[in-house]
């Protein structure tokens, strides 16, 4: 599903326009990158899950066209843990 079909789903299941939804929608996506830059960044959905960050650590790996080994440097990465609900409708 692109955005553009996910817009295209909330704006017939709330009956509100494709430009309100998708205000809504970029509104949604900004809050929870907001969210997720402070130092413990998490945001959660009860019944569908939890966005959270974590912190990758610096690592060794391979590049896969040469095989040669490269560096990997530490970062920060965004986890998602589904909630019950979610897991159960899957």
């Amino acid at each position: 599903m692109t955005k553009a079909d996910l817009i295209g789903k909330i704006s017939t299941d709330a009956g509100v326009t494709k430009v309100a939804a998708d205000a809504a929608l970029n509104s949604f996506m900004t809050n929870v990158t907001k969210a997720l830059k402070k130092k413990n960044g998490k945001v959660t959905l009860v019944g569908f899950g939890t966005f959270s960050k974590i912190r990758r650590k610096a690592r060794k790996g391979r590049n896969p066209q040469t095989g040669a080994p490269i560096k990997i440097k530490a970062h920060n990465a965004v986890k998602f843990s589904p909630g019950k609900k979610l897991k159960a409708a899957i």
